[in-house]
């Protein structure tokens, strides 16, 4: 799927940034990215809500094979193929994709730093630190002379 044909695909759904991504096409709005164009297909964003309409559909979860597995990513579920022909419902899957991604941005808020509890000294700067290092070593060697048999 090329940029145009996504493009013309989304005209009923509304105006959509489409950047690549991985092998094919990320589709988003306002940031919000909430379905990928890749070599296996078109696949919109889904959650708890949106996952038995998939289902209903027979459409499955996006997976990729690595090396050692196959990855199943359940938040990303492959468009039903008849919607390619039916733009008016396309859009509502569409906005319901894009409601889908704007609840999952919404439990991922940014976490704030956490207040930092236990006491620390002071850090010494590094050049006190080198020279209290060379004094022990100092001390060391005199010791160490001064213990030796003559």
């Amino acid at each position: 799927m090329d940029r145009e044909f996504l493009t013309d695909l989304f005209a009923d759904f509304g105006p959509v940034t489409i950047r690549k991504m991985f092998s094919g096409h990320g589709i988003s709005v306002d940031g919000v990215n909430f379905a990928l164009a890749l070599r296996a297909g078109l696949f919109f964003r889904a959650d708890e809500v949106t996952i038995p309409d998939f289902e209903a559909e027979g459409s499955k979860p996006f997976q990729y094979s690595t090396r050692a597995k196959t990855v199943l990513v359940n938040s990303y579920w492959e468009l039903p193929a008849r919607l390619f022909d039916d733009s008016e419902e396309l859009a509502q899957w569409a906005r319901a994709a894009l409601a889908a991604a704007q609840r999952a941005k919404v439990k991922k808020r940014p976490k704030g730093k956490k207040a930092v509890t236990k006491k620390t000294e002071p850090k010494k700067p590094a050049a006190k630190k080198r020279a209290a290092k060379k004094a022990v070593k100092k001390t060391v060697r005199r010791v160490g002379k001064a213990t030796r048999p003559p």
